[in-house]
């Protein structure tokens, strides 16, 4: 990790030393019991912490789980953090409140003070590295009131302003050890690691010199992560959107079926579509036949038409390819009519193999076909081959208009701009030839904001017995095969014909490296801005990710290699680092994002396939910037929810990373007569700390009939997950982790962590009363005041007339303060 200066070894031994500290503190204050028995409980849990704690390596993290991000719009109060970090305006403009409202009850002199440094303190919510500042690396554990403050910024804050320590934390052992003993206040906030202990996060060169960048390894290969988010599919062979707004995504099956997944993740029960009973199709590992390709109409909301590819059988003998034109039902938008079936075209396969499968409609409202060159090695078909033969149809790219019919009654009509269709010894359907077996293409959508690139056709060819490649598809344009595989001649006579002025592939790679390409995508969604432009795709066999990036100065593209992001790159909730072998294929959604479709058994009939989901680890976009309003969709029958099967890096991990100790309730099955604790209940707490670290389906089945204010907190157990019900304490502005409260917000005392980490259950305080109406949502790491200073009654504290009263200034007169919450924003660049 970039700025780790401790050795492993180190840091493992310290992150061991510090979690018996905290746990020996804790069951000293809820235990008073003798110091042997003390001893006995603690060797048993300390046997825990060795095997279930983990030091969370720090990385840019926010308090959601999330990574930082490039804020939308300026902002006025924590700008220290406007070009990268954890929040946004609305973030922002709450943290200024709540600093104004504990300025408000300083005198001039605590304001003259403690202005800067309780700014300081407070913005760091803001900071990239806000999950480690705040000890929430960990989504399975509380975190901290107060950001860890290196040990000598601490005595200089102490020093100064120790007097409004009881405004921001409402931790009794914060506040007692604030008021008495300085030293161990501070080494309660540090940090073990003193690189991200604040402010020497702020002067860590390594941590912020790539800041929000794609994390490269040492060898220069972008590390990424994944999201499951479908899986149990036979052969997935394509997955795309429909293009109607209901951002709805169809995933066909190598056996001829056809699914709908809804925007929640679940999946219609019954298929979209079912060919299976005309399709041709093995369960030979690595067939090429089968359902292929599908292609929804531009116009598919207005007319319902799409179409699609596969492989037929004609009197159990003859084997073809058929694209047909079918629409969808009229009764459910989830189902086709099977009875509309048109065929199309149909083209003779002399092989098994090499059989293409690609449609799609290009910018143009044309539909692309991708034919294979007919199968067996080396294109043997006729003196020159099918590919480099314009009167067939193998070995093309075809294009047709179907939209309406042609003069010699076929079912589609030629566009006038093909571009063959005046040569005698061309078929007109021919758009450009010289492919060997494209699998995989896509339309780039252009760039969002300068439309650069939209409308390239981009194709991965599958090669011979040397290279495969990443060509751009041209009007016209001749591929080479057989004549070339790659950059290098494949036929010698051939290749030494000059008139076939072959167009050479934008990349191509050895059989050292894959031997069967998976064409893909260039990025152009929201979400992960980092990867906007960039080509990504893969190889089938070896199942290696790759991406290419284009200098648009000199037109060529450069080779990124893509990997699985190591396990502190991919610690965040949901994320995975690791994927089936066999990649089959690449789709992006309605709104950009890109997915890859892979299995573990290249089978049509095994049930392994699995969709993931491309991750950013580094950056994501400002929230609010990729909202989007799918149309409804209306679900006749059921809806099959998703149940993801891989584990996540964090339950990989020994989870929880450090165990939530807050959340054990230590009790007896009898109370011990002599007031010692006898051995059975020693062991009895001792088995509960272990049942709270390892739920037991006894304990899971307790936890659902808990009747406490139902916040939700998953705990992962192995391949399942428990939802268990806790306590709620307070909402976070900018987290998901839910706090922890008791039902009816009765506060029962429970002893605090003395890592500075939530107090399990409220404590009683003194709040202040206040006639500020709270209109924001307040975040879990500031609590209320608890005394007001200075004489005289309170004023009501309201965000507008804060917003627009005096600040103090040295000579105690007052200034305006900026009013950052009516100013107007200026956008910045994203």
């Amino acid at each position: 990790m970039p700025g780790q200066k401790n050795s492993p070894g180190n840091e493992t031994a310290s992150c061991q030393k510090d979690s018996f500290t905290r746990a020996q503190v804790e069951w000293d204050q809820t235990f008073p019991v003798s110091c042997l028995s003390r001893k006995v409980i603690l060797t048993g849990f300390l046997l825990l912490l060795l095997i279930f704690v983990r030091c969370a390596s720090g990385h840019p993290q926010c308090l959601d789980y999330r990574p930082p991000f490039k804020p939308l719009y300026h902002l006025e109060f924590c700008n220290h953090y406007e070009k990268f970090g954890c929040c946004d305006q609305k973030t922002d403009n709450i943290i200024a409140e709540r600093y104004w409202d504990i300025m408000d009850l300083l005198d001039d002199q605590g304001y003259e003070r403690c202005a800067d440094l309780v700014k300081d303190i407070m913005c760091q919510e803001c900071s990239p590295y806000a999950a480690h500042l705040y000890d929430a690396e960990d989504p399975y554990t509380p975190i901290r009131h107060l950001p860890g403050l290196c040990f000598s910024y601490c005595s200089e804050f102490h020093t100064k302003c120790h007097s409004v320590v009881k405004y921001l934390t409402d931790s009794k052992v914060l506040q007692e050890s604030c008021e008495k003993d300085r030293s161990r206040f501070c080494n309660l906030i540090n940090l073990a690691d003193q690189d991200y202990c604040y402010p020497n996060v702020l002067k860590n060169t390594d941590l912020y010199s790539n800041l929000g960048k794609v994390v490269e390894d040492p060898k220069g290969c972008l590390q990424l992560c994944l999201m499951e988010v479908a899986n149990g599919l036979r052969n997935p062979v394509l997955m795309l959107h429909s293009g109607d707004d209901t951002h709805r995504m169809f995933v066909a099956e190598q056996l001829g079926f056809v699914w709908v997944f809804l925007g929640d993740g679940s999946r219609v029960e019954q298929p979209f579509l079912d060919m299976s009973g005309e399709v041709l199709t093995t369960p030979w590992l690595g067939d090429e036949r089968g359902f292929l390709g599908l292609a929804f109409h531009p116009h598919y909301r207005d007319n319902g038409r799409f179409f699609i590819y596969y492989s037929i059988l004609m009197n159990s003998k003859l084997e073809k390819i058929r694209i047909s034109e079918m629409k969808v039902s009229t009764h459910d938008m989830n189902r086709a009519d099977h009875n509309s079936e048109r065929v199309i075209l149909e083209i003779e396969e002399p092989a098994a193999n090499h059989n293409g499968g690609q449609l799609l409609f290009g910018q143009d409202g044309y539909l692309y076909i991708f034919t294979g060159d007919g199968g067996k090695a080396g294109d043997p078909f006729g003196k020159f081959g099918n590919a480099q033969n314009k009167s067939a149809l193998l070995g093309k790219v075809l294009r047709i208009n179907v939209d309406g019919s042609g003069r010699d009654r076929k079912p589609y009509r030629i566009p006038p701009d093909n571009p063959f269709i005046r040569d005698p010894d061309a078929r007109p359907e021919v758009y450009a030839y010289g492919v060997r077996n494209m699998w995989r293409c896509s339309v780039d959508r252009g760039d969002p904001v300068t439309q650069y690139g939209r409308g390239r056709i981009f194709c991965g060819d599958v090669g011979q017995n040397r290279y495969e490649e990443i060509d751009i598809i041209v009007k016209g344009g001749n591929y080479g095969w057989r004549a070339r595989e790659g950059f290098e001649c494949f036929d010698m006579k051939l290749c030494q014909n000059s008139s076939l002025d072959d167009i050479l592939p934008i990349f191509a790679y050895s059989h050292h490296v894959g031997k069967s390409v998976t064409g893909g995508y260039v990025y152009r969604g929201c979400e992960s801005p980092n990867l906007n432009g960039l080509y990504i795709f893969g190889d089938f066999m070896s199942g290696r990710l790759m991406a290419l990036q284009e200098d648009k100065k000199t037109g060529t593209w450069k080779e990124r290699n893509v990997c699985m992001g190591d396990a502190v790159t991919c610690s965040f909730p949901g994320l995975i680092n690791h994927h089936h072998k066999f990649i089959i294929s690449f789709a992006e959604d309605e709104a950009g994002e890109l997915y890859f479709l892979a299995t573990s058994y290249p089978s049509a009939m095994s049930p392994f396939g699995t969709i993931y989901k491309f991750m950013d680890p580094s950056r994501r976009a400002p929230p609010g910037k990729c909202k989007y309003k799918p149309l409804p969709v209306k679900v006749k029958g059921k809806k099959m929810p998703f149940v993801p099967r891989e584990l996540t890096v964090l339950d990989i991990n020994e989870k929880p990373t450090r165990p939530p100790l807050k959340k054990i309730k230590f009790t007896t099955t009898k109370p011990p007569v002599t007031g010692q604790p006898s051995q059975a209940s020693r062991t009895t707490v001792f088995q509960k700390a272990l049942n709270q670290t390892m739920p037991t389906k006894k304990l899971q089945k307790k936890i659902k009939n808990m009747t406490t204010d139902k916040a939700q907190v998953k705990i992962a157990t192995g391949r399942s997950q428990v939802t268990k019900t806790v306590p709620l304490n307070q909402k976070t502005m900018t987290q998901t982790k839910k706090r922890i409260v008791e039902k009816g917000r009765k506060k029962q005392p429970l002893l605090p962590k003395v890592t500075m980490k939530g107090i399990s259950k409220g404590q009683k305080t003194k709040p202040i009363k206040s006639t500020k109406p709270s209109k924001l949502s307040k975040p879990a790491t500031w609590f209320q005041k608890t005394k007001k200073i200075g004489k005289g009654p309170q004023k009501p504290l309201n965000l507008k007339s804060k917003m627009n009263s005096p600040k103090r200034s040295k000579d105690n007169s007052r200034k305006p303060k900026s009013s950052f919450i009516k100013s107007k924003v200026k956008k910045s660049d994203i």
